[in-house]
């Protein structure tokens, strides 16, 4: 079985059901499967050949969909990225991945086509019409797939050519600490990874679920699109989120199933006519990407309803696959990860040595399965320093209490050393969390000759707070009794707004050299 014969068969077992929505416009099974064939046999033709990267650069629309799946079944090895990306950014994955294909949303065109023009070797296709150096998707009439010109490139989607251990897509991970790495994948890993959140969301091919959040991460993308694809239930797209958007879709389509950051559902839960949607049709509002403090657990359980709230943790290299947490079983352990692995995932917590730890004691995340990366595209090196011994190193400080419940502390790259003694910056953040004038704050370690590394918060401010001529005691006065006087920040940084990348991931290591530069004192 490969991703694309899972299309092909549900074209077959469900023709006439919407497999996607976006907007007014609504594509069957059957359709999907068809349009699918064509563009991979149009790809086929303009030089695609199999194993070869396209990367797909486009926001939540059907020809995501249509292209995603072309491009497997030609195939090739699909990268889809980030449709914020800088020109910069797409550079360097088109040469990291050594690309033989760029295809993009029409609306996108103008931010990389200075790339497509110096680059006269890759193959640059959009939707819409062609122009210029871009072939367009719209000049793909769908009777060609009958005529002689195509007739060489029709492909089977289920021959023999692509088995589970194919290597299907690549992921470019967000790049908060420097150059972003591809985390490829199998369809074996693709295939677990949907089955995995079958059971345990227990979606259908009943269900009917909501994509707002960029297919481009591994969460909406191989968490929900792919066993949707697999089950043959609804998808319901839209180019961007909202508040608004994910209230009224939610309401118009009865959905059933919802991914998205907490801060998707924080902001939600603030607009104004939140009570006069009807969300009664959905089985489970899941989030993940960051653990919820237990007020605004509680907030979002009031809002949302407890029993249908479910926490999921893990990284791309992983699948992402990890732990689940559903509030309804734990409502006294909100803001943990939970208490096992998923379906095929197992999980520790180990020590430097390798030993897990025990209960209190903190050590790093590690997890394996069938639905983990196959390696770092290119990147021996990285390779072996995260996949040891058949576990993923996340990376993640974690400890577990005494009924064996995981808390994440922070990232292992982020723990601070001061004084010869580790300090975790999100312990610090989640408190400045709660300074009345602070609107959000990043917590780093700058180098000091003597005590290894000096503690500073950069903080931005929310727009009314009133100006103060000394944000350091003002700090120190908040946190003190809430920390030890060791874990107090010894300088604080007022920004306008905090460096991130384009999924919204804050960049300390962008702080950490450009202030270190600077010599902040």
């Amino acid at each position: 079985m490969n991703v694309s014969a899972l299309l092909a068969a549900n074209g077959r077992k469900f023709p006439n059901k919407p497999a996607l929505i976006a907007g007014e416009d609504e594509v069957s099974f059957s359709l999907w499967d068809d349009m699918a064939n064509h563009w991979a046999c149009h790809l086929r033709e303009q030089g695609v050949a199999f194993g070869d990267r396209v990367i797909l650069m486009m926001p939540n629309c059907l020809e995501f969909a249509f292209m995603y799946i072309a491009v497997i079944r030609c195939g090739a090895i699909v990268v889809p990225i980030n449709a914020r990306s800088t020109q910069e950014e797409v550079r360097y994955i088109c040469e990291h991945a050594q690309a033989t294909a760029l295809v993009v949303h029409e609306a996108l065109v103008p931010s990389v086509n200075e790339l497509v023009e110096e680059n006269g070797k890759i193959v640059a296709i959009k939707t819409g019409k062609s122009q210029g150096e871009w072939v367009g998707t719209a000049d793909w009439s769908l009777e060609e797939i009958l005529s002689d010109k195509l007739a060489a490139h029709v492909i089977d989607p289920e021959a023999n050519w692509a088995t589970e251990d194919t290597e299907v897509s690549i992921l470019y991970t967000s790049g908060t600490t420097g150059r972003p790495k591809g985390v490829l994948y199998t369809h074996r890993s693709l295939l677990t990874v949907a089955k995995m959140m079958s059971i345990e969301m227990g979606m259908t091919h009943l269900s009917r679920v909501l994509q707002l959040m960029p297919l481009s991460h591994s969460a909406p993308l191989h968490l929900f699109f792919i066993p949707a694809l697999m089950l043959g239930a609804t998808q319901v797209s839209a180019l961007t989120f909202s508040p608004e958007l994910l209230l009224s879709l939610v309401q118009k389509h009865k959905i059933t199933h919802f991914f998205g950051a907490p801060v998707a559902y924080l902001l939600t839960m603030k607009h104004p006519a939140f009570s006069q949607f009807d969300l009664s049709s959905v089985e489970c509002w899941i989030y993940g990407g960051a653990p919820l403090s237990k007020e605004m657990a509680e907030h979002m359980e009031q809002a949302y309803g407890r029993d249908k709230l479910a926490c999921v943790y893990g990284l791309t290299e992983a699948g992402p696959t990890g732990t689940c947490l559903f509030h309804r079983e734990h409502p006294d352990k909100v803001g943990s990860i939970g208490n096992r692995g998923v379906l095929f995932a197992e999980i520790e917590v180990v020590n430097e040595s390798g030993e897990k730890t025990a209960a209190g004691e903190a050590g790093e995340i590690r997890v394996r399965g069938e639905g983990m990366m196959k390696s770092y595209y290119n990147n021996p090196e990285a390779t072996s320093e995260t996949l040891r011994d058949g576990w993923i190193y996340t990376g993640d400080i974690g400890r577990m209490d005494e009924d064996g419940f995981l808390w994440i502390v922070d990232r292992k790259k982020d723990v601070m050393i001061t004084g010869g003694i580790n300090v975790y910056p999100k312990e610090i953040e989640l408190q400045l969390e709660r300074h009345p004038a602070i609107q959000e704050v990043a917590v780093v370690g700058l180098p000091h000759p003597e005590w290894g590394e000096t503690i500073t918060a950069y903080v931005v401010l929310r727009p009314d707070t009133e100006g103060k001529n000394d944000w350091n005691q003002e700090i120190r006065d908040f946190l003190g009794g809430r920390l030890a006087d060791y874990k107090l920040p010894r300088q604080v940084v007022v920004l306008p707004a905090l460096p991130r990348n384009s999924s919204g991931k804050i960049l300390k290591h962008s702080l950490r050299d450009t202030h270190s530069l600077q010599g902040v004192e």
